[in-house]
């Protein structure tokens, strides 16, 4: 067992919040071990002014960590599990997933409005693919603009009065975790907004090796683990990332798991809705994602794919 561990992160206020929190889970369970937090600039927090999918889509927020991790620099790297790919990357995997937090999506508006209260054609800040399809499917009359930058960043980018910015919309997890509830207008329901595969879920990465996986094994939630590993064998068996509107949430109520999976056209005119259960398992928690990964393709989910990698 290792007596000494340096966690990797990113330098944002988030990650660091997620970092120290994961530092301290493993405290409470190993409370002699020395635990040092290094922090990382990674090319998607240096590169704001382009698009995620034109840099190379979610994987430009790990890959420095998971470099450092081959190197040896540093033990475990803490991500948010929805930007880490749904492939291992070579030699590592992810040790545990903590218990999961709030998962939805929030909206933070000039004025406090609502979604139903945004004038029409009103400009909404977001990168995200599938946050500004299922925006349009619901509101077909609002204007996506790409917004980057941390979560203080983009609430102030949001909301500066001389911006063209009527809203934009965040996860609550990282809200709540930063304390800035206060600027949480309406959190949208999954009808209308349903979250990335493993939001509000953070991920440890390690080696894959015997002595990390044990370790980690202390502080990882059972019912988290089953349910983002239905939601991203979902997205794993549409080829998808953040390059695709895709939406998944995953939840157990006793020896169920029950699934619900979304594609969308990018322009939000077409949305393929399922829903699944399976027992609580590993095996059957997996196979439920690709089961429904492949309903949506049956639905046409292909096409949608097609057209965003033509």
């Amino acid at each position: 067992m290792l007596d000494k561990i340096t966690i990797g992160t990113r330098k944002s206020a988030l990650a660091l919040w997620q970092t120290h929190h994961v530092a301290d889970l493993l405290r409470s369970v190993y409370p002699d071990m020395q635990i040092h937090v290094t922090p990382f600039s990674t090319r998607g927090d240096e590169l704001l002014d382009s698009a995620l999918p034109a840099i190379g889509g979610k994987g430009v927020f790990t890959e420095a960590l998971e470099q450092a991790l081959r190197d040896g620099v540093i033990d475990f790297a803490v991500h948010s599990l929805k930007d880490l790919p749904t492939q291992d990357a070579d030699g590592l995997t992810v040790g545990a997933i903590t218990a999961r937090a709030h998962p939805g999506d929030a909206l933070v508006s000039k004025g406090g409005l609502r979604l139903d209260d945004l004038p029409y054609g009103a400009i909404v800040g977001t990168s995200s693919r599938r946050r500004s399809a299922q925006l349009l499917a619901y509101r077909p009359d609002l204007r996506m603009i790409d917004i980057r930058g941390n979560v203080g960043t983009r609430i102030q980018k949001a909301l500066a009065p001389d911006s063209d910015y009527s809203a934009t919309v965040l996860a609550c997890a990282g809200l709540q975790r930063l304390e800035m509830n206060q600027h949480i207008n309406a959190v949208l329901p999954f009808d209308i907004m349903l979250p990335a595969p493993g939001q509000g879920a953070l991920a440890v990465q390690c080696r894959d090796s015997v002595v990390s996986r044990q370790l980690l094994a202390a502080i990882n939630d059972e019912k988290t683990a089953l349910s983002v590993m239905a939601e991203r064998a979902f997205l794993a068996a549409l080829g998808g990332g953040c390059s695709l509107p895709v939406a998944a949430y995953a939840t157990t109520d006793g020896d169920q798991l029950h699934l619900r999976g979304r594609v969308c056209a990018v322009d939000g005119r077409m949305v393929i809705d399922l829903r699944g259960s399976t027992t609580t398992d590993a095996d059957s928690a997996f196979a439920l994602g690709g089961r429904l990964a492949q309903e949506a393709i049956a639905q046409g989910a292909d096409r949608l794919i097609a057209e965003i990698n033509t």
